[in-house]
This record gives C-alpha cells, sequence and structure tokens, in this order.
C-alpha cells in the first residue's frame, strides 16, 4: 500500500498518508485563497484512519463559504496549514497537496468555486469536472 507524507515547511508536523487519496480538487474559493496564499488551493483527501498526524500542531475553526465549519491544523513554528476536516466532507481528512513535495504527485479531478475563480486562471487535467 503507498505511503506519502506530507509536512509543514519547517518538517516538525507530518502527516502520513496510506492509500491513495480519495478525491484530488482545486478550490478557488476565497478562504482557499487566503489560506493557501494564491489564487487557488489543491488539497487530496483520505479517510480520517488513513491520515496520521506527528508532531505539534494547532487548530483553527472557521466557516467557509459554503456554510459548513472546518477546523485547519497547522505548525505553531512555521504557520503551514497542513490539513483541515471539513463538516461538508465528514470522514475525510484534506492535504495540502503542496506539502508533500512531489510534483509527480495525482493530478485533481475537481474543480470548485469557479464563480470565484482568477480570470487569469485556467485549470485543466484529463477527466476535470468544474463547478461554479
Amino acid at each position: 500500500m503507498r505511503v506519502r507524507v506530507a509536512s509543514c515547511r519547517c518538517g516538525q508536523l507530518r502527516a502520513t498518508c496510506t492509500g491513495e487519496p480519495v478525491r484530488v480538487s482545486v478550490c478557488h474559493c476565497l478562504e482557499c485563497q487566503k489560506r493557501s496564499g494564491s489564487a487557488f488551493a489543491v488539497q487530496a483527501r483520505w479517510p480520517d484512519a488513513q491520515v496520521a498526524l506527528s508532531g505539534e500542531f494547532r487548530t483553527w475553526s472557521q466557516q467557509g463559504d459554503s456554510g459548513a465549519g472546518a477546523k485547519f491544523r497547522f505548525c505553531p513554528t512555521c504557520g503551514a496549514t497542513l490539513v483541515y476536516a471539513s463538516e461538508g466532507m465528514p470522514g475525510l481528512t484534506a492535504v495540502a497537496v503542496g506539502a508533500f513535495g512531489d510534483p509527480g504527485f495525482p493530478a485533481p479531478h475537481y474543480s470548485v468555486w469557479e464563480d470565484r475563480k482568477h480570470a487569469w486562471v485556467t485549470v485543466c487535467a484529463d477527466g476535470m469536472e468544474h463547478f461554479a
């Protein structure tokens, strides 16, 4: 079974993910833009039982654009958000794809909140589904 390890920027917080992600998506919502510091965020989701966190983290809760609450886990040293869980997708843990440092990571299949997408952004991959 495949094991992938994501880490924060300083390396003290890690998420060990077992198996393949059940969903890889790009989100253009304004809150994900703020969280990632980019025009969009890319995350992969695994069942909670397949993600093990190690290291110290802090938790911050926020209501997303959809109205669902989410809990974000971030490193208290470097501030990087590594994982989060949303009430909108119970039982799944989302991990920031960039935290894997793997350019060969599986491509996303979903692009969501595209009505908030920057006009200059184009997201495409084989089989990509687009949602406003």
